[in-house]
């Protein structure tokens, strides 16, 4: 199936609306092989923004499409999981995609697929049978899945062998085909607390300011907040507050694009003080603006800003 073909089809169908039309609906179809990477395929979609139907009977394909077209905003962009082990999947892919088209839609489908022996191998180190094996061997399992998945892997935009492919590996391949720059991208968030209000528990970084002078102590300063010029330039004058800033930023630079290659795509950086009110406030927000310098996607929130 050639994406030549997919656009024809498209623009034939869609030729003379008006308005939103089925085909502005991203449809993507997952099926393959048992062991060869679906869950990993979803959780990848999921990333990059899909909204993620797992095993989905093939007869409500057309149902779950019109679904998303009449939901609008995120769910335009749905993947169906197949999985040949549901009761209602059967060898007609080609059927249900060429009903998708005949309504509008431009569904593209990737087929997972990897060796036997590699199959084989990841059933037996998690200890599971295959589905379809009953009281034979995995290998037998193995043989009568493809035999069903022969038409559906015919019939796939994207054939990905994962034999040789890691986790990380299949999800960046998944982020190029799908996702676009700015999904694949690491954010950023620059967190200000209070440690008197305890550590946020989903700080990757957690960074000191209580080495600062307080603002509290300056009675023209006390009232107001690290996001206003007066107590930001008190902050940030004091001696170790820009090289603190600098190094930080530093840090977070050399770490992104590790973090990227493993997947993670949002990183939180904790700031603290006392009360989460003055110098942890005025760091984050000059912390996510030096982020956002060097090209990253940072912003500043407050976690404890108007508790006291």
């Amino acid at each position: 199936m050639s994406e030549a073909r997919t656009a024809e089809d498209r623009g034939a169908t869609v030729a003379g609306q008006s308005g939103p039309a089925e085909s502005d609906t991203t449809l993507v179809v997952v099926t393959g092989l048992s062991g060869g990477g679906r869950s990993t395929v979803a959780r990848a979609l999921e990333n990059v923004g899909f909204y993620v139907v797992d095993n989905l009977p093939q007869a409500l394909m057309l149902d779950m499409a019109e679904l998303a077209f009449k939901a609008g905003g995120a769910a335009r962009r749905t993947a169906m999981v197949l999985d040949v082990r549901s009761r209602a999947f059967s060898t007609d892919l080609a059927g249900a995609i060429r009903e998708l088209k005949e309504r509008g839609f431009s569904p593209r489908v990737v087929f997972v697929d990897a060796d036997d022996e590699v199959l084989i191998r990841r059933f037996e180190s998690v200890r599971r049978s295959h589905p379809l094996q009953g009281d034979g061997r995995l290998a037998d399992g193995i043989a009568v899945e493809r035999g069903l998945l022969e038409e559906a892997r015919d019939q796939a935009d994207v054939i990905i062998d994962t034999s040789h492919l890691n986790v990380n590996q299949l999800r960046r391949r998944i982020e190029e085909l799908f996702g676009g720059e700015d999904a694949r991208r690491l954010r950023v968030t620059v967190l200000s607390f209070g440690f008197k209000y305890g550590l946020p528990p989903d700080a990757d970084f957690v960074l000191d300011a209580r080495f600062l002078p307080n603002p509290y102590w300056v009675p023209e300063l006390r009232e107001h907040t690290g996001r206003e010029e007066a107590v930001s330039s008190y902050v940030l004058g004091q001696e170790g507050a820009d090289a603190f800033v600098d190094s930080y930023a530093d840090l977070v630079n050399a770490t992104t694009a590790g973090f990227e290659r493993e997947g993670k795509r949002y990183l939180t950086v904790a700031v603290g003080c006392t009360g989460g009110k003055h110098r942890s406030v005025a760091i984050a927000e000059e912390l996510s603006a030096r982020l956002r310098q060097s090209g990253l996607a940072a912003n500043a929130q407050h976690r404890d800003l108007g508790r006291e």
